[in-house]
């Protein structure tokens, strides 16, 4: 088994591929070629560990153990490990840091969202949120579309302006005032009460959304019951928690389409200009295949990373 850590992660996780490689993956997921069931967890006092396995035909087989402790300030509240096995005989064959995985797959497939629903002509981005995915939220949506302006903002403003200074943002004072005119707003918070209210948002403008607060949301229910809906798979979206999102109850399932569904032209997306779209992820396992597939090719083409030896195989 190859272990590979976070920073070797870092180093082998091409950001330029890992958007195409995430088409693929959800083009694979809504033809029915995949195997991947709702996520599971077991609760703690403060937080849960998720389970996602899954089975992709371009990226193999493998699950991601990831532990959500929203009340974490000296760590992630997102921490992760990621197993690969060989899909021919079961035998594990690389375990890797999943928490940078979580963080950059989580964007990226945000940013291939936005690719596909946001207006040609859109050029202002609001982030909302001052975390891990604030950043890779603005790493990975710079790689699909040039911003004239980024805007950020947090709960806390003096840290959102830190941020924005260390990134190369404008800082806005509040939610509020980085919505309001925003072509496209990438909430990323674990916010309990909506950041994202339906008045502030213009008509046009697309809506992404990859915070989990369940059974909160930091989406206005106004603004959800009015936009047309994409997500990454209709299965996991609805599923109970902590597999869906709680935002999309009593939403019919089949007027909302899936990321796949988009890439493959089978639906479509936004279809005029004044129209609301909204991206609600809830995270599927095939993201976190498809990332770390990118990362175990470049470990071996490379040499990188420690080989232990699990048990002694005999054949």
């Amino acid at each position: 088994m190859l272990v590979l850590t976070r920073s070797d992660v870092e180093e082998l996780l091409d950001l330029g591929e890992l958007v195409g490689a995430l088409a693929r993956a959800h083009e694979e997921l809504s033809s029915g070629a995949v195997s991947m069931p709702p996520r599971i967890a077991a609760f703690a006092s403060e937080g849960l560990l998720g389970a996602m396995p899954a089975y992709l035909p371009s990226a193999g087989l493998g699950c991601k153990l990831v532990s959500l402790f929203a009340k974490n300030a000296d760590r992630p509240t997102h921490q992760a490990a990621i197993v690969l096995f060989d899909p021919r005989n079961g035998t594990p064959v690389a375990l890797m840091d999943g928490t940078y995985v979580t963080e950059m797959r989580t964007a990226g497939a945000a940013a291939l969202a936005t690719r596909l629903l946001a207006r040609d002509d859109a050029r202002v981005l609001a982030i909302l949120g001052t975390g891990a995915q604030a950043r890779s939220h603005a790493q990975m949506f710079a790689r699909v579309r040039d911003w004239s302006e980024i805007r950020l903002a947090g709960r806390d403003p003096e840290k959102a302006a830190q941020l924005a200074a260390e990134l190369g943002l404008t800082a806005a004072g509040s939610f509020e005032e980085a919505v309001r005119g925003a072509d496209v707003v990438a909430a990323t918070t674990h916010a309990t009460q909506p950041v994202v209210r339906a008045e502030w948002v213009a008509p046009g403008t697309h809506v992404s959304s990859v915070g989990y607060a369940a059974p909160a949301s930091e989406l206005d229910p106004e603004l959800v019951r009015s936009a047309t809906i994409v997500v990454e798979s209709r299965e996991s979206s609805f599923a109970p928690p902590p597999g869906g999102a709680p935002e999309l109850a009593g939403i019919d399932p089949a007027t909302v389409a899936e990321l796949g569904e988009l890439v493959s032209g089978g639906r479509r997306g936004r279809t005029t200009p004044v129209e609301i779209t909204l991206y609600k992820s809830v995270g599927v396992a095939v993201q976190d295949l498809a990332a770390a597939a990118l990362v175990l090719a470049a470990a071996r083409e490379r040499g990188t990373g420690l080989e232990i030896e699990l048990e002694e195989i005999h054949a």
